[in-house]
């Protein structure tokens, strides 16, 4: 298996993350999304659910999902996904549009209701999951690829709280790529255009 370089040049010749590829729209998403400070409730349980899908799969077969995702699940307003009733799942889990796993589905309603329960708790998701890093970016300086990890004691401690709270498919290496996909954890590579900044 070849080994991905650590930064890709797109048309531009930006210098990227490695795994941003040549594909326009991971291009875009890396340069105007990743890494960025997203401190939004509603957001963030939207990226939260789309990493939940991602499982097993690669980013990109997400992304271009994302703005079929929105559509068929109300903008990912947690207060209707709570009450989505089993003749919408069965609709969604036949709709080709989105990541037709039944589990996964599953878990985006009992996870809205859990983020419901949460908020309710705590006042705001976004406090309750920026407090895992102090409320603050953590800032990595990896010089290749092989220097980003897969997870980490915050997100170990992320994953936990989630699953303690009622969430699925919020293990640690999902919860670390979240983290890094909302800014809690800036992993851009040395090379990167984006780390520069």
């Amino acid at each position: 298996m070849a080994q991905r370089q650590d930064t890709v040049s797109g048309t531009d010749g930006k210098p990227r993350c490695g795994w941003a590829s040549a594909d326009p729209l991971y291009q875009k998403y890396h340069d105007t999304e990743w890494g960025r400070p997203l401190k939004d409730d509603r957001a963030l349980f939207e990226l939260l659910t789309l990493e939940g899908c991602q499982a097993g799969l690669s980013w990109i077969t997400v992304l271009r999902k994302r703005e079929h995702y929105r559509k068929v699940y109300d903008g990912f307003d947690p207060k209707k996904i709570a009450r989505y009733t089993p003749a919408k799942l069965r609709k969604l889990l036949a709709d080709p549009g989105i990541i037709r796993h039944k589990g996964k589905i599953d878990a985006s309603v009992s996870n809205a209701r859990a983020y419901l329960a949460l908020v309710e708790r705590e006042g705001s998701f976004a406090k309750f999951l920026w407090s895992f890093v102090d409320g603050k970016p953590k800032k990595n300086r990896p010089k290749g690829l092989k220097d980003v990890p897969s997870k980490s004691p915050e997100s170990d401690a992320m994953a936990k709280a989630l699953q303690k709270a009622g969430f699925k498919f919020v293990g640690s290496t999902i919860c670390y790529a979240f983290m890094q996909a909302s800014g809690m954890v800036d992993d851009h590579i040395v090379g990167c255009h984006r780390h520069r900044e």
